[in-house]
């Protein structure tokens, strides 16, 4: 196994941490925890956050299926050159 799984594998796990973020923040700002007297910030700044932490663990999905696509490819193409020089 080279680096590149790897990459792929963290970039899944950073992208299913944002988007869980993403989740928790914007169901802060749905309940009433958000619209209590001391609480930090208001309701739009915990959509914000919420729909810019979803924008952000999509790229980094996105960037996760093509390293993981691009590393198929490779390690494909590796393959079929291996198999060429026996024959």
């Amino acid at each position: 196994m080279e680096g590149g799984i790897y990459m792929g594998r963290n970039l899944y796990i950073l992208a299913g941490s944002l988007i869980l973020f993403a989740l928790i923040s914007c169901g802060i700002a749905y309940t009433n925890i958000a619209r209590q007297p001391g609480s930090p910030g208001d309701v739009s700044l915990w959509r914000t956050m919420g729909l810019g932490f979803l924008v952000v663990g999509l790229f980094v999905a996105l960037a996760g299926v093509l390293s993981s696509l691009f590393e198929q490819a490779e390690r494909r193409d590796d393959e079929a050159r291996r198999a060429r020089r026996k024959h």
